[in-house]
């Protein structure tokens, strides 16, 4: 696998976290920077993906009125509250 070389000036505090992780886990620093930065970058993908979902459901109309996710919230404090809107 090819590989480049990022450099990044990150907080000594989080450097130190990385250094004790590092350490712990028997592992080398950038092993420790690429899972990081695996991980935050699958969940940024995901965070588009499920955005771009909920805008696609928006533009089919697949909404549910303000007012009445308003009453619903209301109701949840009261001794009968009401089913959540559809």
């Amino acid at each position: 696998m090819e590989t480049k070389v990022l450099t990044a000036h990150v907080p000594l505090a989080l450097a130190e976290k990385v250094d004790r992780l590092a350490a712990r886990l028997e592992r080398p620093r950038g092993w420790i920077v690429k899972q990081a930065l695996a991980a935050w970058i699958d969940q940024e993908e995901e965070r588009r993906r499920l955005t771009l979902a909920a805008l696609a459901d928006v533009d089919a109309g697949h909404v549910v009125d303000h007012q009445d996710v308003q009453a619903w919230a209301d109701s949840l404090d009261t001794d009968d509250p009401l089913p959540a809107p559809r």
